[in-house]
């Protein structure tokens, strides 16, 4: 099926058109009177929590701090559900001002129940650890007990209780208000006289014909660099938020919060980066195989993408898409495949490019006693078969994990990216078994060992232009369009050596990655699920079936305990750098099997 974006431009010829997700299983639509209920319960239910329990958590017993902590999850869990309704109601249409408005509606009233509810938090915290430990050790709080021990680790940055509800009061102002600015810019972006969106544009850097590519770069620069002013600004107020975020909390450095966030040590996070820096070789032997293969005397930013001939190419329409990921699954756990069944059939799923939608994917855990919900643009390409694996991984994680409860489904992110990686392996080695030509197999391990390079070395040299891009705005104050891309490029180059020229036109690529902007120091989670998930992949070849068991037991855990602890019965050491190296040598033996170029 075929429609238009209201230009006279098809955008749709997968069959993807009609894959929309109802929302309905959350509200049956934004006049649904059930939402102004819910608000309202979460006014009252704020409240009440605050006049009954405010200034009392010190004298609280097991019981008692049970009841608390229990209203509080469902307090939650009810504001979860405007949440996402109304985030994912904006998603598909970010030029809609009534979906703005209900989004910011929403964002509002959890910035104000927040603000009354800080007090357990601020409590909580400040218990001695004598006490802490005794309401802990009670089995009547075997459900929390580390969700409750987890808050305490914030202990050392939290403040008094009157700045810490001024901070709540002005949340719905401040990243999140910036946030949604940088959405809806990016959303009604179009690039190049076709006007097209930004993933179209994106595609293009995927086709065989070099013209296309470079066509494609130029206009995304061009789109880009007609709102650099804006988006400079953005990138830099969100900054300078966290800048002072950090300082009020006494976080040593800009990514501390963040491995907080993940429960990881900063030794941890260190180890990991320096042992991906440490390998760009990797990256800089692939491309300068890449060079000969393609017969180029010099490979630009622009060609990084490339197909490399030998692999037909069609166009996959959506419900191949979705065989090729259930089968996949299948082979590996009846379950897996059994719930990533349930997404496409029960519209779960939101498939088309469609003006006003926003570029990229997720998958969104939405609330335990619902289900997920995943969003992709889909235009029929092998890499979005791959997208839409790693979707439906995140998905099957999010669904399994909602068992243990709104509070202990909440994944931390590096692991949150362990079942995506792993789905797009399960997908990649299903699909390399069907190819029989050294030419068709050549090309299909080299797409997926830059899907590894991206996931890996690029999200690191990422998080290296953060760590640039934010002791700069420290150190030097407002940073102009023309620092940012110094960063950018100075970040980016170590990756690709000489193998790949980065003209100064990809120096403002940086301004439309919103990770740097939504959750700062998110991207080295993606490095970390995917050297995870080969060293996982490396178990299930050796163990079989006695490894699905206990894989599917990783998921359902979600955030439940720490990931130290819920990697333990794999045997595997996170500060041991050569855990790391295990699955960098993996890469590395992917690309030793690639056959010579002739």
């Amino acid at each position: 099926m075929t429609v238009e974006n209201g230009k006279g431009k098809q955008i749709d010829d997968v069959g993807a058109a009609e894959v929309l997700w109802s929302l309905e299983d959350l509200y049956l639509g934004v006049d649904d009177p059930a939402l102004e209920e819910d608000m309202e319960l979460c006014r009252r239910e704020a409240n009440g929590l605050a006049r009954k329990y405010g200034g009392k958590v010190a004298g609280l017993d097991g019981g008692e701090l049970l009841e608390l902590v229990t209203r509080l999850e469902q307090l939650d869990e009810r504001l979860g559900r405007l949440a996402t309704y109304s985030f994912l109601h904006f998603t598909t249409r970010t030029g809609d001002p009534q979906a703005s408005a209900l989004l910011q509606r929403v964002e509002e009233l959890a910035a104000g129940v927040g603000r009354q509810t800080i007090f357990f938090r601020l409590e909580w915290n400040r218990l001695d650890r004598e006490q802490a430990e005794t309401l802990l050790g009670s089995d009547l709080l075997e459900k929390y007990r580390h969700y409750l021990a987890s808050l305490r680790r914030f202990a050392p940055h939290q403040l008094d209780q009157a700045r810490e509800e001024l901070l709540q009061e002005l949340a719905p102002v401040g990243r999140s208000s910036w946030n949604v600015l940088f959405e809806k810019l990016l959303g009604q972006m179009t690039f190049g006289e076709r006007r097209r969106t930004e993933e179209e544009v994106l595609s293009d850097l995927y086709h065989p014909d070099r013209t296309t590519r470079r066509q494609a770069a130029a206009e995304m620069t061009e789109g880009l660099q007609r709102h650099l002013h804006i988006l400079t600004h953005i990138f830099n107020t969100l900054a300078a938020e966290k800048m002072i975020q950090d300082r009020l909390r006494s976080y040593p450095s800009w990514i501390s919060s963040m491995n907080l966030e993940n429960e990881l040590r900063d030794e941890t996070v260190d180890t990991l980066v320096e042992a991906v820096t440490g390998r760009y070789d990797i990256v800089h032997r692939y491309y300068e195989m890449k060079r000969e293969i393609l017969g180029l005397k010099r490979l630009y930013d622009y060609d990084r993408y490339a197909p490399v001939p030998g692999l037909e190419e069609g166009v996959i329409p959506w419900e191949q898409c979705c065989r090729i990921v259930v089968d996949s699954f299948a082979a590996f756990s009846t379950e897996m495949a059994e719930i990533a069944e349930r997404f496409f059939q029960e519209k779960w799923i939101h498939a088309p490019v469609l003006p006003g939608k926003r570029g990229g994917a997720f998958a969104h855990p939405c609330v335990p006693d619902v289900h997920p919900y995943v969003m992709v643009n889909y235009l029929g390409t092998l890499r979005d078969v791959s997208t839409v694996a790693h979707e439906l991984g995140h998905g099957v994680h999010q669904y399994l994990a909602a068992r243990q409860g709104y509070y202990n489904s909440d994944t931390p992110l590096v692991l949150a990216e362990t079942a995506s990686v792993f789905a797009e392996l399960l997908v990649f080695r299903a699909q390399l078994e069907l190819l029989e030509s050294r030419e068709a197999r050549r090309a299909f391990i080299c797409q997926k060992l830059e899907s590894i390079f991206a996931t890996v070395f690029r999200q690191v040299a990422m998080n290296r232009f953060e760590d640039a891009m934010h002791r700069g705005r420290r150190e030097q104050g407002e940073l102009s369009p023309d620092q940012l891309s110094a960063f950018w490029l100075a970040t980016q180059k170590p990756m690709f050596g000489d193998s790949v020229r980065l003209r100064e036109e990809y120096g403002i690529w940086w301004s439309y990655i919103p990770h740097f902007l939504g959750t700062p120091g998110y991207v080295y989670s993606y490095a970390f699920g995917e050297l995870l998930v080969l060293a996982l992949y490396g178990l299930y070849q050796e163990q079989g079936e006695g490894f699905v068991d206990r894989y599917l037991e990783l998921l359902a855990a979600g955030g439940s305990r720490s990931p130290y602890e819920l990697l333990q019965p794999f045997g595997i050491d996170l500060d041991d750098p050569a855990f790391w190296h295990r699955g960098l040598d993996i890469i590395e033996q992917m690309l030793d099997e690639l056959p010579p170029v002739r």
